[in-house]
C-alpha cells in the first residue's frame, strides 16, 4: 500500500477539503409541516439520500442503509398538490427543481397523467472530492466516470467543472440536461465555480447542445452527465476530435459493461468482428472470427467509482479494451482515500503484455542520451501530460535545484508518462528533434516523481545537490 500526497494539501485545511453544501433548509420548506419537523428532529441528516411522498402511504426518509417513517398517517392528494405548487412545473422528464439548489424533485404519474408520488433527491456539493483523480484531470486527457447510481459520479463531475474553471483557469462549459450538475433556475449553483452552464430543454437534444457548445462558445473543457445514446456517443467523439477536453459520465458500472453496450461502446473504441486468415488464427491460437477494437477510444482514461472514497483507474483505455476482447482481465490502478485525507494506491496498474520498464526507473532519459546540466542555473524540466502539482511537491521535498518551465526551448529535459511516449505526440517529437532527453515515468503518482528526482540527482553532476 502506497501513500500518495494530496495535491495542494499543504494549503488546504481538511475541514475545507471535505466541505459539504446541501441546502437542506430549502428542500424541507417544500414539504408538509409535520414532515419537515420530523426531519429536523432526526439526529443526523448527513447521509440522507431522498424523501419519498407516495399517495396513500406514510412519508419516508431514506438514508444510507436504512429508512425512517416520518409519520404514521398516509400522504394525501392535497399534500402532494401543495408540494407541486411550491416546486413549480415538471418537465417532460417528470423532473423539477428548487432554484439555486442541487435537489431533484421527480414525479410518478398515474395513467391519467396526475402525479401520485414524489421523490425528493438530496443534491450535495462536496468540495474536495477531486483530490483522488486531480492528477488525471491535470493531464488534459478525456476522462469517463462510471459507477452505480448514487455512488457520487455527478458530485465528482461538479468538482471537475469547478477546479478546471477556477484553479486551472480554463474555459469550461457544463452541458446540463436535467439541471443536476448546476441546479435548477437560470443562475447556476456556485458549486461549479466560474464554469458556464448550457441547459438542455429536452433530453433528446443533449447531443445537439454538446455540438452547439463547441461551435458557439470555444470551450477548452466540456463537462457532460449521463451520456446514454449512440447520438451522444457520436457527439462526444466529435468534441474529442476537435481538441476539446471532455469529462463525462455514462451508463454502466465498469469498463467491461461499456464494451458490451452496443449504443455506447464507441466511447471506448467500439467493437467489430474480424475474420482472420488461417495462418494468423494459428499464430494467435484463436478462432478465425474474433472481436477487435474498431477505432481509437473517445476517452483516454476511464475511472470506475467503486465506493465514495475508492476508484479504479484505467489509464490506457485502448490497451484495456484490447485485453478484454482477448479474454484477458486487465488490472487497473486502485486508489483509496484514507480517513486523514491521504490518497493510497492500493493496487498498481498492470497489463499481461507489459514490457520491461527501460525508461521509467533508473534511466534519466533515453538510452545513450546524456542528461543536460543546468550550467549555473536551476535544472529546467518541461512536463508533458504529468501532474505539475505532484512534480512540484517532489522537487520541494528533495530540495532539488530544479524548476519547471512552460517553454520547451528553455528545458534541459522533458518528463512524460509512458502512455504519452508511446503515442509520441507532436510536442514530444519536437523535443526529440531538439535533442532533449525524455524521461518516462509509468504513472502520475508521487512515488514515481520522487524516484525520478532521485535518479536525476545521481545522473546530474552538479555540486549544488
Amino acid at each position: 500500500m502506497m501513500n500518495v500526497e494530496v495535491p495542494g494539501s499543504e494549503a488546504m485545511d481538511l475541514a475545507v477539503r471535505r466541505e459539504i453544501v446541501d441546502d437542506l433548509t430549502e428542500l424541507f420548506q417544500i414539504l408538509p409541516d409535520d414532515v419537515r419537523r420530523a426531519l429536523e428532529a432526526c439526529e443526523t441528516t448527513e447521509d440522507l439520500i431522498e424523501i419519498v411522498l407516495d399517495l396513500g402511504r406514510p412519508p419516508e426518509a431514506r438514508f444510507e442503509g436504512h429508512y425512517v417513517l416520518l409519520r404514521d398517517d398516509p400522504v394525501t392528494a392535497e399534500e402532494l398538490e401543495a408540494v407541486i405548487a411550491r416546486v413549480g412545473s415538471f418537465g417532460p422528464d417528470n423532473r423539477a427543481g428548487i432554484e439555486r439548489t442541487l435537489h431533484r424533485i421527480s414525479g410518478i404519474r398515474n395513467r391519467e397523467g396526475y402525479i401520485v408520488g414524489i421523490t425528493c433527491r438530496v443534491g450535495r456539493a462536496v468540495f474536495g472530492t477531486i483530490d483522488i483523480i486531480r492528477d488525471v484531470l491535470e493531464t488534459g486527457q478525456n476522462i469517463l466516470l462510471l459507477g452505480r447510481p448514487g455512488v457520487g459520479k455527478t458530485t465528482l463531475l461538479r468538482e471537475v467543472a469547478r477546479v478546471a474553471a477556477d484553479e486551472f483557469q480554463k474555459r469550461v462549459i457544463v452541458v446540463d440536461t436535467s439541471n443536476e450538475i448546476a441546479g435548477d433556475g437560470d443562475v447556476p449553483h456556485p458549486a461549479i465555480g466560474r464554469a458556464r452552464r448550457m441547459q438542455v430543454p429536452k433530453g433528446v437534444r443533449q447531443a445537439d447542445v454538446m455540438i452547439e457548445a463547441v461551435e458557439n462558445h470555444m470551450p477548452e473543457v466540456i463537462v457532460i452527465d449521463e451520456i446514454g445514446t449512440s447520438d451522444e456517443a457520436y457527439a462526444a467523439r466529435t468534441i474529442a476530435e476537435r481538441g476539446v477536453q471532455l469529462v463525462g459520465t455514462a451508463h454502466g458500472n465498469t469498463l467491461e459493461n461499456l464494451v458490451l453496450n452496443p449504443a455506447l461502446s464507441d466511447l471506448v473504441g467500439g467493437v467489430q468482428v474480424v475474420t482472420l486468415g488461417d495462418e494468423e488464427a494459428r499464430k494467435r491460437g484463436s478462432q478465425k472470427s474474433v472481436l477487435e477494437r474498431k477505432a481509437p477510444p473517445t476517452f483516454d482514461v476511464v475511472v470506475e467509482i467503486q465506493e465514495r472514497d475508492q476508484v479504479a483507474i484505467h489509464h490506457r483505455v485502448a490497451d484495456t479494451v484490447d485485453a478484454l476482447l482477448r479474454g484477458v482481465e486487465p488490472v487497473p490502478e486502485v486508489r483509496r482515500r484514507g480517513e486523514g485525507g491521504t490518497i493510497e494506491v492500493v493496487q498498481d496498474a498492470a497489463w499481461p503484455d507489459e514490457e520491461p520498464e527501460s525508461r521509467g526507473h533508473g534511466a534519466a532519459g533515453r538510452a545513450g542520451v546524456p542528461v543536460r546540466r543546468g550550467h549555473g542555473r536551476p535544472f529546467r524540466i518541461f512536463p508533458y501530460a504529468v501532474s505539475r502539482q505532484r512534480l512540484e511537491n517532489a522537487i520541494r521535498d528533495a530540495r532539488a535545484p530544479v524548476e519547471i518551465t512552460k517553454f520547451l526551448q528553455e528545458a534541459d529535459m522533458v518528463l512524460t508518462v509512458k502512455g504519452q511516449y508511446r503515442k509520441m505526440p507532436k510536442r514530444l517529437r519536437e523535443a526529440e528533434a531538439r535533442g532533449l532527453p525524455i524521461h518516462v515515468v509509468r504513472s502520475n503518482t508521487q512515488a514515481q516523481f520522487q524516484a525520478f528526482i532521485e535518479t536525476l540527482r545521481t545522473k546530474t553532476t552538479d555540486d549544488r545537490w
